[in-house]
């Protein structure tokens, strides 16, 4: 039909008897059917007719003409029907358009077919759909196309055509990786994902270079402790390399935060090892007085860094070279090592502007206790991890006006600040924490505040302070006190599944004490995170017989934590809880559906929580659900602000705000452009709570992110706080997010994925009840727990860091630099606005102090006479005058004498500004790396130390490539600053530390030049 313009004539042709004519028509239509469709359409019947005809030789050619008109109408069922009748002349090689949307309608269809055959619910594949599958599974091998063989696979549950996708690949460790990569996003079943790490495992293990790193992880899925621990010891009593990638293994356990997994690690390798091995190797951390090995503390213990230092290499030559290994090993997954190196990482490197505090202290009224308490939760967060505690020691008269719970959440905030300090914990907080039997006894405020700081500095690594924490809390019966002691031991303890420990927390509970009980709620969630407990009915049932809002909302955010991560076998708990009728039980069906979910993207999780947003009667439930999208979309931030861009429009203003924090959640530490698109108008919101929620959502996206993207909304901050005039919920949530900005001395992030790629369950649980803030404001310090550093640190097999071992950035300096220091604004800090003088009073008093100086010089009484006949008043007022006008007429005389010479210097500073800034530059060890500065990172060949697994970000286990190149030097080894170690602990000491502080307060300007006496040459 070249050039026909009609199809009508060939349409003629199917109402002919002859076969042969009607299928010379079906030729000329299956050639023009996509120029002429609109004609054809009309005549479907008849070709449908054809097709249906069994004693019509030429069937599939009808079907397939049928399928392109459907294909053109828009109707892709019908297509698909009609192509799968027309058999092998559906061609699936071909590239053209109508062929690959019918191909896509097709794996859809099968796809979701297979889905409902495997949960029991379906009905038997249809043969030709399956026939066309298997012919493009065929399509993607000869084309070498084995990603999108994988794809399809595991979409379909084809578990054959992975592992014959995998196996048959030329580069099987890069489509493995893939593999596992791609089934942590794609697979909604928690069944079939196990069953692909299984398979993945296992084809892991027969290559010729097994990647043990990503079996571990799979396995760590999987909660298979023995089959890693047998990895582990093979690993540690092979080669120095394969202990290297031990040692490698242990850090990125311990980012995992899977406490219960790591100890059944632990406990099976103590079986495996010799029996030596237990007597030959110390214990990483015994108690608080125990010396802890030097690899393992570094410098954490001052007073006992050259005793540890001298008494680790004699313990080691005693021990087997294994023994040796298990001992360094240990000291990893205990955490001594690595929290002990971000602790270093976070001191050394701070660089949280002090002045952004005192400029918002300064603007906050002395009875505002909601600024106060924001500006005590900011400083702490700022500082966090990094022992700077010099804005509380410079403001401790304005820190005592913090009564009551707010007193209770200024001494919590010490715990933030001196997170992985463990090794002074005790010795830090000793002035706040409950007295010895006859000693004085602090406020039980402090007290609590003290407990729950204790469990903050040991997040997630408390066995030393246990006992003292189940101690507390058995031997008191104030409720402030119980409260922070359940606090504190459940962040300490978080997914221990201590069974001692739930017993206790659960006596508070069922004394039905609101303050205590609702702690306690929470601190039973805490111990069991992610376990799935059958203790759950036990405390559901509790929560419907108590009668305090307090303990019920505390019990369903707990019941939360215990079903963090269980996907499908939380199901049971999220229909029971929705369907509820006490709002409050509702509201923690919420968090039960967004934190068993976390990160999955589930379609019906989603429905769910988007149902639940529009039509529930409690406005509380409502933003709940819509924050819980947050935790959901975690792992497809790109997905969240279109999800909930409508939801952010509402007319509820509790929808608005919980839009706002899902979008800060799954977009956390992103600096994503529609995260910020969509949160920015809310920052103008008409009412208070949702521009509060907005600021801290905005600071949550620009964690550590380039000064040029958080630029903005610090000058929205720095206008807010001091606005008199703004609301005070507003001006909180200002206050908030310039913490958040610079959180870990603008050193860390809020990173709810570990750097290989998996949930870290402590950050989503800590970033969980830092939203409860809302309901009780104490809980907003669990943020801490979400603070990730943005720190590579390379550690060689000394576990210890080489101090000439560096990085290269691939990028401009000035691309992630710090934030510029803030500019000292007078006006805002009215307690020290000088007294205005007038210019006239200055030259009168200028000319009156020149005089005098004449005076003095005609009766020869030199400088010191003069000085001292220049009254006390224009001698203080005078003297920097004096000073400036000196400086400036020597500058002026320096300009006549060296003329020329002044205009080269200012040439070469021209030059020197106009050089152009590096493309790249190299870091030392440990290098700040942020996270967008990530893809910039490579490793220099040549070192001396050179990495086993190249990552850009985190620990990184390095090997000496020139073992004989002499006594290798390391970092942090020497004595700490004086000012990081400092607690800000005893009463005394800081009473006694004030002092020093305003002098150096005092010395911010430079001190008047000395009296001299100019004599011309």
């Amino acid at each position: 039909m070249a050039g026909a313009t009609s199809a009508a004539h060939v349409l003629a042709l199917l109402d002919e008897d002859e076969d042969s004519l009607k299928l010379y028509a079906l030729q000329q239509l299956d050639r023009s059917g996509h120029d002429f469709w609109f004609q054809i359409s009309s005549s479907i019947a008849a070709i449908e007719a054809l097709y249906e005809d069994e004693d019509f030789s030429h069937r599939e050619l009808a079907a397939l003409v049928a399928s392109k008109v459907f294909y053109h109408l828009g109707d892709l069922d019908d297509a698909l029907t009609y192509a799968l009748g027309a058999g092998s002349l559906f061609d699936v090689n071909s590239s053209a358009e109508y062929v690959q949307t019918i191909l896509a309608r097709c794996i859809d269809t099968y796809v979701e077919q297979r889905v409902k055959e495997a949960e029991g619910g379906g009905a038997s594949l249809d043969g030709r759909l399956v026939a066309i599958v298997e012919r493009l599974f065929e399509r993607c091998y000869s084309d070498g196309q084995y990603e999108q063989a994988v794809g399809i696979a595991l979409e379909s549950r084809r578990l054959d055509q992975l592992e014959r996708a995998i196996t048959s690949s030329p580069d099987a460790v890069r489509t493995l990786k893939y593999a596992l990569e791609v089934s942590q996003k794609l697979v909604v079943s928690r069944d079939f994902r196990n069953q692909v790490l299984r398979l993945v495992v296992r084809l892991y293990e027969g290559v010729a270079a097994p990647d043990y790193a990503a079996i571990c992880r799979c396995l760590m899925f999987l909660d298979d402790p023995e089959e890693v621990a047998a990895i582990l010891f093979r690993l540690l009593g092979g080669s120095d390399d394969d202990a290297l990638l031990a040692y490698q293994i242990a850090f990125d356990l311990v980012d995992a935060e899977l406490q219960a997994f790591m100890g059944k690690v632990n406990a099976r390798l103590d079986q495996l090892a010799p029996s030596p091995a237990p007597a030959a190797a110390p214990a990483p951390a015994a108690g608080e007085a125990a010396a802890p090995p030097a690899a393992a503390e570094g410098g954490d213990q001052m007073e006992m860094d050259q005793a540890a230092a001298a008494a680790a290499p004699a313990a080691e030559e005693d021990a087997s070279p294994f023994a040796k290994r298990l001992s360094r090993f240990k000291s990893v997954m205990s955490g001594a090592v690595p929290i002990e190196l971000e602790r270093q990482f976070l001191a050394r490197h701070n660089h949280a502007d002090l002045q952004i505090l005192k400029n918002i202290r300064a603007t906050v009224e002395p009875r505002n206790s909601v600024c106060h308490s924001a500006t005590v939760f900011a400083n702490s967060l700022m500082h966090c991890g990094t022992t700077v505690d010099a804005f509380l020691r410079e403001n401790l008269d304005w820190l005592k006006k913090a009564t009551n719970w707010a007193k209770f959440s200024a001494t919590a905030g010490l715990g933030v600040i001196h997170r992985g300090n463990v090794g002074k914990s005790r010795a830090i907080m000793a002035p706040y924490l409950p007295s010895a039997p006859g000693g004085s006894t602090p406020s039980p405020y402090s007290e609590g505040g003290a407990l729950y700081a204790l469990g903050l500095i040991h997040t997630s690594h408390g066995a030393d302070v246990r006992e003292f924490l189940l101690g507390s809390l058995r031997g008191t019966q104030h409720e402030v006190t119980q409260h922070g002691a359940c606090l504190g031991l459940g962040i300490a303890a978080l997914g221990t599944e201590d069974e001692e420990a739930f017993e206790d927390v659960k006596n508070v509970l069922y004394m039905d004490n609101a303050v205590a009980g609702e702690a306690a709620g929470l601190s039973l969630g805490l111990l069991f995170a992610g376990s799935g407990t059958d203790k759950a009915a036990e405390l559901l049932a509790y929560a419907h017989e108590t009668q305090h809002e307090k303990i019920i909302r505390g019990v369903a955010v707990g019941l939360a934590l215990v079903q963090y991560g269980r996907e499908e076998a939380a199901e049971g708990m999220i229909e029971q809880m929705t369907r509820e009728l006490d709002p409050i039980l509702r509201y923690g069906g919420m968090f039960v559906t967004g934190l068993a979910y976390c990160g999955t993207s589930n379609n019906a999780a989603i429905q769910k929580l988007l149902h639940f947003a529009v039509s529930d009667v409690s406005n509380d439930v409502r933003r709940a659900a819509v924050l819980n999208l947050g935790f959901l979309l975690a792992s497809t931030p790109e997905q969240c602000p279109k999800i909930v861009s409508l939801l952010a429009e509402s007319y509820n203003p509790h929808v608005r705000y919980g839009a706002a924090m899902a979008v800060g959640i799954a977009c956390a530490g992103t600096g994503m452009r529609e995260a910020m698109a969509l949160l920015e108008p809310l920052v103008k919101d008409s009412v208070d709570f949702v521009q509060q929620g907005a600021l801290i959502a905005l600071a949550l996206v620009l964690v550590e992110q380039p000064e040029s993207k958080a630029k903005t909304l610090r000058g929205h901050i720095d206008r807010l706080y001091g606005n008199k005039g703004a609301e005070i919920m507003t001006r909180m949530g200002a206050i908030m997010a310039a913490g958040i900005l610079d959180a870990g001395g603008c050193n860390a992030t809020l990173g709810l994925r570990s750097r290989s790629g998996h949930f870290r369950r402590t950050a989503v649980i800590g970033l969980a009840l830092f939203t409860q803030y809302w309901y009780w404001y104490p809980l907003s310090y669990c943020i801490s727990l979400a603070v990730q550093p943005t720190a590579l640190i390379g550690v060689d097999a000394s576990l210890q860091a080489p101090k000439h071992f560096q990085v290269v950035s691939n990028c401009k300096p000035s691309q992630f630099a710090y934030a510029p220091p803030v500019k000292v604004d007078d006006k805002k800090d009215k307690a020290k606005l000088p007294t205005a003088v007038l210019s006239t009073t200055v030259r009168a008093k200028a000319r009156a102090a020149k005089k005098a100086k004449d005076a003095a010089a005609g009766d020869g009484g030199g400088g010191a006479a003069a000085a001292a006949a220049t009254p006390p008043e224009a001698m203080d007022t005078d003297k920097p005058a004096g000073g400036e006008a000196a400086a400036a007429a020597a500058a002026a005389d320096g300009e006549k004498k060296e003329g020329g010479e002044a205009e080269e210097g200012g040439e070469k500073k021209k030059e020197e500004k106009a050089a152009p800034e590096p493309a790249s530059f190299t870091v030392d060890n440990p290098a700040r790396v942020a996270p967008g500065q990530r893809k910039y990172i490579s490793f220099p060949p040549g070192q001396r130390f050179q990495p086993i697994r190249p990552a850009p970000s985190g620990f990184v286990l390095l090997r000496d490539s020139q073992p004989d190149g002499g006594e290798v030097e390391y970092l942090f080894q020497e004595d700490k600053p004086a000012a990081a170690a400092a607690p800000a602990a005893a009463a005394a000491a800081a009473e006694g530390a004030a002092a020093p502080a305003a002098a150096a307060g005092a010395g911010d300007e430079p001190p008047p030049p000395e009296p001299f006496e100019y004599v011309p040459s």
